[in-house]
This record gives structure tokens, sequence and C-alpha cells, in this order.
């Protein structure tokens, strides 16, 4: 049986280009949206690709549902799941960069942001680490952000971030042992669907000359998902670009996309 992954909001984006990568490898996808047409475009190209893509409409607010989908992995794949990825992610109401500041915003950003943002990604990772911790191996991957390091959007988006590294890292420890590894990466800018529609040359000040396209974010997680010493890594939060250039990865046109750690700072991350 092939390697089983999960992607979470792999209807276009950051998670779509994941699922495709995964499925130029041969890897079985679980995709999940609430979007139904665009899911099942997602997965009908997976499938193209040399995968089997599996679309689950599927809405991360509601636990039942995660419940009901990690049930049907389960069920369908012999209790096997070898990579999760949480990518799941909900704008709020007038989402454009944020350009007011806190006390200007909605309270319910907190419920897209927080509960979308990080809540959904804890509940599935409950639901995956024990049908991983049973077979003694699988990788949970978390798609974080240079907002945990400094201000991007808005308070919110960065409380978020850094909550999934902090999840990352402490995850980690508790799964020692196990075989099971945990990650959180940070992407530089994407140049995805959105950003080519309209035209854009730069995001948030930040050019997309050589930005990040989402399947070189895919390319580096399968990377990731291969390595068998991943085991030392996990916990660690790293970032793609650089994660890229330890596996030898190239984004779709053979480039290779810049990191920004040193526009947030430099340092070490967790």
């Amino acid at each position: 049986m092939s390697r089983v992954a999960l992607v979470t909001g792999a209807s276009r984006s950051v998670g779509k280009g994941i699922a495709l990568a995964l499925g130029a490898a041969g890897w079985t996808v679980y995709v999940t949206a609430r979007r139904e047409d665009a899911l099942a475009e997602t997965a009908r190209a997976v499938t193209e690709r040399g995968g089997r893509g599996i679309a689950v409409c599927c809405d991360h607010r509601d636990d039942s549902q995660i419940a009901a989908l990690f049930t049907r992995i389960a069920d369908e794949c012999d209790g096997r799941l070898d990579l999760l990825v949480n990518n799941v992610w909900a704008a709020p109401r007038g989402f454009a960069g944020f350009t007011d500041p806190f006390w200007k915003r909605p309270l319910s950003d907190w419920d897209s942001l927080i509960g979308v943002g990080l809540r959904a990604h804890y509940v599935a990772s409950v639901h995956a680490a024990p049908l991983m911790v049973a077979r003694g191996s699988g990788l949970i991957v978390n798609i974080s952000s240079f907002g945990t390091r400094g201000h991007l959007h808005s308070v919110l988006y960065g409380v978020s971030k850094a909550g999934l590294d902090k999840m990352a890292a402490d995850m980690a420890v508790e799964l020692t042992g196990t075989g099971v590894s945990t990650l959180s990466l940070w992407p530089g800018p994407v140049n995805n669907e959105r950003m080519q529609a309209l035209g854009l040359t730069e995001f948030q000040g930040f050019s997309l000359a050589n930005a990040e396209t989402p399947e070189f974010i895919g390319r580096v997680i399968v990377a990731l998902a291969g390595d068998p010493e991943i085991g030392k890594r996990s916990g660690h939060t790293l970032i793609t670009a650089e994660a890229a250039l330890d596996y030898d990865v190239t984004d779709v046109a053979g480039n290779q996309p810049d990191s920004h750690r040193a526009l947030f700072g430099g340092g070490p991350l967790y």
C-alpha cells in the first residue's frame, strides 16, 4: 500500500500545492476543505500526478467532522496514516492585510484565526497521533509563518502561528520514543493563484519575483517525510527555503527561493 497523507485545507494555494507534490511522489492523499467543487479538482489532480486523491468535505470548526474524517481514514487504510499536514486556515472578515489595529478589529477574528488556524490543528493532531503511534512511525507538519518572529498581518495571526510552533515543539517531547515526529514550517511569500490572478509583483512589501510556489512547499514536505533521520528534527521549526537546500529541492521552475530569516531578525528558531 502506498504511503497515506492527510492535507487539510487543500482546495487551493499551499494545501493544494502540497497535495500535488505528494501525488507526484505516489502517495495516497486525503484532502479536506469546505468547497466541494474545488476539493474534487484537487483530488483529481493528485490522481493525475500518479498518486491517489481522495476528497473529503470537512468543516474544521466542527470537532465531530474531524473525528469522522480520521475514522474514515483508519477504516479505509487499515489504520495507516503516515503524514498529517495541518494547513487549514480561515480568513476573518475584511482580510486584506489587516490594516486596522487589533482594537479596531472585531472579536470574531479570534474564532477564525485561533479557532481554525490553531485549535483545529490541535484537534487533528490528537486524532492522528494514535494511528501513528500504533504503527511506530509518522510525521505531523504544521504550516506556520514568519509571523511568529515579527508582526505580520495582525496580532492574532502572530499568536496563532507562534502557537503552532510551540505545539510542534511540545508534542515532540511527549512523542519521544514513539517513532512519530512533529515539525513546524515557515514558508516565505507564496505566489499562489490569487497573487497570479491579481497580477501582483509584491505582497505586504515582499517581492514575488523569487517567491515560493505552493508546490515547492509540498516538495520540501515530501523530502522531509522521506528522511529516515527525521526524528532528529522532531519538534523543530524549519524555514522551507533552507530545508530545501538541505534536501536539494528546487521549485517547479528549477529556481531556489530565498530564505527570509534575516528580514525577520535572524537568529535561531524553535
